[in-house]
């Protein structure tokens, strides 16, 4: 195992796993902005033809999974584990979403690194030979979101202009021993990095300490910079918590140059559909991620790109009781060539 190690957090992985087929879903602000046409499934309809919107963000997973299958021409049972996460309590959207299928399981919560921590946690499994096919899977809501963690969406409070915008969406990545690539080729495992800031409507903020740390071992760690990247993206710091990183990285002597991007500051056109910050919520970069940043890998847009969601990992009860907010960033290379 030692000689996988690179430093102290980051694998190179010795048989780096392919995508196998990629899939995203999103809602009806999604499909008003940029990116609308790199997904798969739009769907205007908040409920996705369910009663509650908790039920919603299941049907969200169960057909984001069902997706990447089909294009994959799998069945459940082809796979040897899901890894699947959302925002809500115990992860019912997940739970819930993908029960029918028979898949062995494992939740996880990143919140919104989750996309990184199911991909990373997927990549390992079959490099080290424990499976040969896997699925990660992540969604989020907005009105399941806010419902939980701030103000019920009738009651229509002001957001503040750090707020971000939770993302309706999902994604899936079935990645499997064999492939055509893109290849997992390395990931970093995120700390608990915690500065203190106890602001839930700021959370570009209180994630970049995170995302700065996790990106700083990861070069550290593999003697790279972000020079050697076609594309350095973030999760969804947003418009403040972006610069926040890449003033950091200046503080330090690094450009962070024009390839520096953030899946927060993409997703949405924020003059047009005020969206004051960004997109924020796990599907955000889980969709970018299953649709836009792949399809472009596969297309020759890109031939590297180091993928690092961030997560705020507060809970609605720690926030009553004043506490600040940690944050945690996953990182996850992706190329072309093994």
């Amino acid at each position: 195992m030692n000689e996988k190690r690179l430093g102290s957090r980051t694998v190179a992985l010795a048989h780096p796993p392919s995508v196998l087929a990629f899939s995203n879903i999103g809602g009806k602000f999604e499909s008003q902005g940029p990116l609308s046409e790199h997904f798969d499934r739009l769907e205007r309809d908040s409920f996705f033809g369910e009663k509650t919107w908790e039920k919603a963000e299941s049907a969200m997973q169960q057909a984001v999974l069902q997706q990447a299958l089909d294009k994959a021409k799998l069945k459940p049972e082809d796979l040897d584990y899901v890894l699947a996460g959302d925002l809500l309590n115990q992860c019912i959207g997940s739970s819930f979403g993908l029960r029918d299928f028979g898949i062995p399981f494992y939740g996880l919560y990143g919140a919104c690194s989750t996309m990184g921590e199911s991909l990373s946690l997927a990549a390992m499994l079959i490099d080290g030979g424990f499976a040969r096919r896997c699925a990660a899977v992540t969604s989020s809501h907005y009105c399941t979101a806010e419902r939980q963690y701030r103000m019920p969406v009738p009651y229509g409070n002001q957001r503040t202009p750090t707020a971000q915008w939770t993302a309706t969406a999902a994604g899936c990545t079935i990645l499997d021993q064999e492939g055509p690539g893109p290849y997992v080729t390395h990931v970093t495992c995120g700390r608990i990095v915690d500065k203190g800031i106890p602001d839930a409507n700021n959370m570009g903020a209180a994630m970049a300490p995170a995302a700065y740390d996790t990106l700083s071992a990861f070069f550290r760690d593999t003697g790279t910079g972000p020079r050697d990247f076609d594309l350095v993206i973030t999760g969804d710091l947003g418009e403040l918590g972006h610069a926040i990183v890449r003033d950091f990285f200046a503080r330090d002597g690094v450009d962070m140059g024009p390839h520096f991007q953030d899946c927060g500051l993409l997703l949405y056109d924020r003059e047009k559909q005020d969206m004051h910050a960004g997109a924020s919520g796990c599907g955000c970069s889980a969709s970018v991620l299953n649709g836009y940043l792949l399809s472009g890998m596969r297309a020759g847009r890109w031939r590297r790109i180091l993928f690092a969601p961030t997560g705020a990992l507060l809970s609605p009860v720690s926030s009553c009781q004043g506490e600040s907010i940690p944050g945690i960033c996953h990182a996850v290379c992706l190329s072309m060539e093994k």
